[in-house]
């Protein structure tokens, strides 16, 4: 698909981790980033490195329907976005033995309708435009159920499917869907994990790879390779076998 370079960016989850490097990163591209997040102390703190290119965007996608129209007045106030980029998200682990209701519902609040809503109040302006993209930033574990992270799994399932159909509506419109895959980065959210996380990489190094994807409009994007050849492989396995493999992961 042909199209115009993006010059207006929308980045959520943009105070820390994945987000805050990848809106660095498109920053040092000469592209407008509006930084979006809950913690507006930390958005300053990154618009003070690239205080040229990068603007705090004051906004919680827990809430889904105030995040909807912000994005949708954002868009209609900045001169329309070329790119937004669903990133916010959190992710727990219980058991199903442990497990409680109002930790479920913020997961699914964030990464599901928090999603969905910061996309959504992007679309109409980017097809009345006839140009666009819109990226979610989903996971490997979309691929492959492991014990423990079930609401965090089925998030992530979920914005890959999603992504997956709008893509085919949007088709010859002019506007792009990207779907991020990452494996394990070193952020906030994976410092609380107390599992082993194999080829963990940086989130500057994570942030490149992903964004010179979203530059090239891939449709679909999965790291680190070892990562996602091991999933890939491991989703492949009939599904007794994968519920055995999932039982050895603690």
């Amino acid at each position: 698909m042909n199209a115009p370079n993006p010059q207006r960016v929308l980045i959520t989850g943009a105070s820390s981790g994945l987000g805050r490097a990848l809106a660095l990163w498109l920053a040092k591209k000469d592209l407008t980033v509006y930084a979006a997040g809950r913690r507006l102390e930390q958005l300053e703190s990154l618009a003070a490195s690239a205080p040229e290119r990068i603007r705090p965007f004051t906004l919680d996608v827990a809430d889904a329907d105030a995040a909807h129209d912000a994005v949708k007045e954002l868009d209609r106030t900045s001169g329309g976005l070329d790119l937004v980029i669903a990133n916010a998200g959190v992710g727990d682990s219980m058991s199903a033995k442990s497990i409680e209701w109002r930790r479920v519902r913020k997961v699914l609040d964030v990464n599901v309708m928090g999603a969905t809503a910061t996309l959504c109040g992007a679309l109409p302006g980017m097809l009345e435009r006839g140009r666009g993209h819109l990226v979610g930033i989903s996971s490997l574990a979309a691929f492959l159920s492991l014990p423990k992270t079930a609401a965090y799994n089925a998030s992530k399932t979920y914005l890959t499917a999603w992504l997956e159909s709008v893509r085919l509506d949007v088709e010859g419109h002019g506007v792009a869907v990207t779907t991020i895959h990452p494996g394990f980065v070193r952020t906030e959210m994976t410092a609380k994990n107390k599992h082993p996380m194999p080829f963990i990489i940086d989130a500057d190094d994570a942030a490149e790879r992903m964004g010179r994807a979203i530059l090239k409009r891939t449709k679909m994007f999965s790291y680190p390779l070892p990562t996602s050849l091991v999933v890939g492989l491991a989703s492949s396995l009939p599904r007794p076998l994968q519920r055995a493999l999932g039982r050895r992961v603690n």
